[in-house]
């Protein structure tokens, strides 16, 4: 179907979170994970599945497509790139060449877009651009902020061979003031560290974050020495204790999960003792303690970097992504150690929300086209009607189905009125409503919900489903207008990105959702925004007086689920009590 309008397809690629975005006449279209589609975590390929995905969704072809931004520029700080590796020559030729093999693959990367559309390359009419990574990142925050003016700040690991940007967001433009570049990252800090604790596997530093407030600061001195902030709002790695910029760091960015090599050298077990063993069942005491201690630095040298950014813009509106805005615990700070009063974090603020920012700098930094957009929520994946569940329904049945299981469809006000009953009975439950969410959390549309209000629920969780580590603990969805009544900020958070502490008075009636410093990272959910998880919660407060429910992420070991059948197998396979589909509603019949 031909288009007058202009259609920006957005590409994460070749990177962790492969992604795919469409802005069309300057709205956020659809924005999709690989890893959602074809079910591995952290698909770092090309989004061959999830850009076939976002155009389906507007009911565009290839040659519809005016524009394509890849969140990567081959060409951004190359100077730079050739100095340090004819500095690190011949130690570093390990490195550059995996990275001239990457930068050959977004190079290649119109053939590949034209493969995965099943088109040939000439059918794609698309101007394509690259934007520099950090760019993206903030553009991913600013151009869909409500904010005209702001100060920006992007801080992650690295992209195109920057750790740390930051800017003033006017209207159409952005105004870099600074950069910091390889092989200096407070990202890459927080990564070695979480390594050294036995996290290998990438993206796991929010398993760091969760064990944090079971330590002590015990070794926040040792920890000043590996990094340490400078004059001007900037900061430096101590080289001795990583290996990255000499050794390089092993990495694959194939169709599968990628991998990240151990990026400590040697000297931290000096400093600290030797790393933990993966395997080790033991978390708490000096380990607990180490992950105390790098928050607590990490959080000294992000708001060194963001105290330094207010004074100079002398801005009160803060834009925020990178990786390492996905630390709530720190987010949630901002209000109290800084000057900023509102701020605005991209809920993709990893690499996947650089696909969406790479779409918006082409439409406003480069087209020059007006501002009309703000994300004021994150379902933006694909959603699935009434005719889609009952077929999965059906198919799930002819493969092999639990007699005891029943089936039935509810109107609106008998599916809320039930599953809140459920919850409030200590059932479990699976709700699966409207589009999927874009980002790392699960706010109420591929959610597993549950009482908050039982001590006990984060044990039965993780027995029966989640079977993971038992220090990391479980978010509260609660409604917003009744946010203030619980926590002790009132700001809103409707992405799950920020951490508040919980009114003392309210402890004891929500322990599942309150951690064990007594914080919850909550999500404000809005009756504009997602009328149907606001009004499941708003019968739950009902029905039990409390006005928030117990969510996390509706999976298992596995990514999030996207389509109705992978809601139903998910709920097959574990001891999930009850799952509701739309308006359909399965539930196991008691023994």
């Amino acid at each position: 179907m031909a288009s007058s309008s202009v259609n920006i397809l957005g590409i994460n690629a070749f990177h962790g979170d492969a992604s795919a975005a469409l802005v069309t006449d300057g709205a956020l279209a659809a924005a999709i994970e690989e890893e959602r589609l074809n079910r591995r975590k952290h698909c770092a390929g090309f989004p061959s599945l999830a850009a076939r995905a976002v155009l389906a969704s507007a009911g565009l072809a290839a040659g519809d497509v005016d524009h394509v931004a890849i969140s990567r520029d081959p060409k951004a700080n190359l100077h730079k790139k050739i100095l340090f590796a004819i500095q690190k020559r011949p130690s570093f030729t390990k490195l550059v060449k995996d990275r001239l093999a990457n930068v050959a693959k977004v190079r290649g990367i119109e053939a590949t877009l034209a493969q995965a559309l099943g088109v040939e390359p000439r059918a794609l009419r698309a101007k394509f651009h690259g934007v520099e990574h950090h760019k993206s990142h903030i553009s991913s925050a600013f151009f869909v902020s409500p904010f005209d003016e702001a100060a920006c700040l992007s801080i992650d690991g690295f992209g195109d061979f920057v750790s740390t940007m930051r800017a003033v967001g006017r209207d159409r433009a952005l105004e870099v003031i600074d950069r910091i570049e390889f092989p200096h990252s407070a990202g890459l800090f927080y990564t070695a560290v979480t390594q050294f604790l036995g996290f290998h596997r990438y993206g796991e530093e929010w398993k760091m974050m969760g064990l944090a407030p079971y330590g002590k600061p015990t070794y926040v001195d040792k920890l000043r020495q590996v990094i340490r902030p400078v004059e001007g709002g900037r900061f430096e790695l101590n080289l001795d204790y990583f290996k990255h910029h000499t050794d390089g760091v092993e990495m694959t960015w194939d169709d599968g999960s990628p991998h990240l090599g151990l990026v400590f050298a040697p000297k931290l077990a000096e400093l600290l003792g030797p790393a933990r063993d993966p395997e080790d069942p033991e978390f708490y005491g000096k380990w607990a303690d180490i992950a105390h201690s790098a928050q607590v630095v990490y959080e000294e040298i992000l708001f060194h970097v963001v105290e330094d950014l207010q004074r100079r813009t002398g801005l009160d509106k803060l834009s925020l992504a990178g990786g390492c805005a996905l630390n709530s615990v720190a987010n949630g700070k901002i209000f109290e150690r800084t000057g900023f009063r509102e701020v605005f974090v991209q809920p993709a603020s990893s690499d996947d929300g650089t696909a969406i920012g790479a779409a918006f700098y082409v439409e406003h930094a480069v087209l020059g086209r007006p501002r009309r957009y703000v994300m004021r929520d994150a379902y933006t994946g694909p959603g699935y009607g009434d005719a889609e569940v009952t077929s999965a329904i059906e198919s799930a049945r002819k493969n092999g189905w639990d007699p005891a299981i029943d089936v039935r469809r509810l109107d609106d006000g008998d599916l809320y009125r039930e599953v809140a009953g459920a919850v409030a009975a200590g059932k479990v439950v699976g709700w699966f409503q409207g589009r999927m969410e874009f980002g790392p959390r699960a706010l109420g549309n591929r959610s597993i919900v549950a009482d908050p209000r039982r001590a006990d629920m984060k044990d039965i969780l993780n027995q029966r489903i989640k079977h993971r580590e038992t220090y990391r603990p479980f978010a509260p969805s609660v409604l917003e207008e009744k946010s203030a009544e619980i926590f002790e900020r009132g700001e809103p958070s409707p992405f799950m990105l920020l951490v508040y502490k919980v009114k003392e008075a309210q402890r004891a009636r929500i322990p599942a959702v309150t951690h064990v410093d007594n914080t919850g990272r909550l999500q404000t959910v809005s009756a504009v925004t997602n009328p149907r998880y606001h009004a499941l919660i708003s019968e739950f407060d009902r029905q039990t007086g409390v006005p928030l429910v117990l969510n996390t992420s509706f999976n298992e070991h596995e990514p999030i689920v996207a389509t109705p059948g992978d809601a139903i197998a998910c709920y097959l396979k574990t001891s999930m009590d009850v799952l509701a589909l739309g308006n359909w509603v399965l539930s196991r019949r008691a023994a």
